[in-house]
């Protein structure tokens, strides 16, 4: 490895603080315009697409030098100060808001390499160990300049981003697969229920056609949270993930609290009830639930019709929700929400069209989750060398 470099970071790249104060106010955001990447739009290290604000093209001359181009790695400057994303190139021409910071690398380094060695755990540990603020953590240009980077070879950098980008090419392929499935299962479900729902089918209270639980949790919970034991999943551990289905959970709890919780077999549909309510997942492992979730454990219809149900309707169950800090959904709400019952023969022709587009969601979730473990188990060993492009 004698043909490695390590560099501070701001001998290698140009860091750009996002527009200050009266610079970019949020009063002149417009719809429509140039879109501006916000905290918000970080997730997975990807800058991903939805509702961005926008300025107008006399706003985007006038802030020139906050302009992104192809390449660009763009870092949270508050918060989750290791979280950052690559620019694709039809996000070229975008703008970044002040609550970031633009990293773009000279010739030396491959920005997609670049934006790989950012990703590593080793690096996110160390950027949060050196940020400013105990219960808001920053950075700013000078704490990043001042982080080390490692790189081999010119050749050897690209070699190493085509690997792990093609991996994460595949990853993103099969997202995007899922979510066109999904909006397939949501578009039909629409057709079958509500455009052309029957005329004789009679609106009754959903509770009639479901039984309605409520999980529950030993009390005091930190006298039961365990490195191992049953499963224990919280309302975090659904509201950033985008598929259906619900593979890992973070915390556990001692085997001594299950007489005060519920616990779900893998294939069990849940509801969240508070914090981020009426949000629908299915299990794909045995978990216990407390009482911020909802299960199901009699019903009329399948998992996927209660599946696209809960989503057609969460906006109606959230403008039903109370509570000053977060809304929680009653159960009441959701036995007492109205719904057209169908027949079963409608039932049963609607979930033998959804159930295949479920079951490719599903297999697709498996393998992002396999090609994920093998980009991550192989990030580490090529960025420090101990995998060469040469052994692969």
């Amino acid at each position: 490895m004698s043909e490695w470099q390590e560099k501070t970071l701001g001998l290698v790249a140009d860091i750009q603080t996002g527009p200050f104060g009266s610079q970019l106010k949020n009063e002149q955001y417009i719809t429509g315009g140039t879109p501006v990447v916000t905290v918000e739009h970080i997730r997975n290290f990807r800058i991903i697409d939805f509702n961005y604000p926008s300025v107008t093209e006399a706003d985007k001359d006038r802030l020139s030098k906050y302009i992104l181009h192809a390449g660009d790695i763009v870092f949270t400057r508050v918060g989750s100060v290791d979280l950052s994303a690559y620019t694709q190139p039809h996000q070229q021409d975008w703008m970044f808001s002040s609550r970031m910071l633009r990293v773009r690398p000279n010739k030396e380094l491959d920005a997609r390499y670049l934006s790989y060695f950012f990703q590593q755990k080793s690096f996110r540990e160390n950027l949060l160990s050196i940020a400013v603020g105990a219960t808001m953590p920053s950075i700013n240009t000078e704490i990043l300049e001042s982080v080390i980077v490692t790189y081999p070879p010119l050749p050897e950098q690209k070699a190493i981003a085509s690997i792990l980008s093609s991996l994460d090419d595949k990853i993103d392929l099969l997202h995007r697969q899922n979510k066109t499935l999904e909006a397939m299962a949501e578009t039909l479900f629409r057709q079958w229920f509500v455009e052309e729902a029957g005329e004789d089918w009679e609106l009754r209270p959903l509770g009639e056609f479901v039984t309605v639980k409520r999980g529950g949790s030993p009390r005091p919970i930190h006298e039961y949270l365990s490195e191992t034991g049953l499963r224990w999943l919280k309302i975090s551990d659904v509201t950033k993930i985008e598929s259906p289905f619900i593979f890992e959970i973070k915390e556990y709890i001692k085997e001594e609290g299950l007489s005060k919780t519920t616990l779900l077999k893998a294939g069990t549909l849940v509801l969240s009830n508070s914090a981020t309510p009426a949000i629908p997942k299915i299990l794909q492992v045995d978990s216990c639930i407390h009482d911020g979730w909802l299960h199901f454990p009699k019903s009329y219809f399948s998992n996927e019709f209660l599946y696209l149900l809960f989503k057609k309707i969460r906006p109606e169950l959230l403008a039903q929700g109370n509570g000053s800090i977060f809304t929680n959904l009653k159960t009441d709400i959701l036995k007492e929400y109205p719904i057209p019952i169908a027949d079963k023969e409608s039932l049963q022709g609607f979930d033998e069209q959804v159930k295949p587009m479920f079951w490719k969601m599903l297999e697709n979730t498996k393998q992002i989750q396999t090609l994920e473990n093998l980009r991550d188990t192989l990030l580490p060993k090529l960025m420090s060398g101990e995998i060469r492009i040469t052994d692969t």
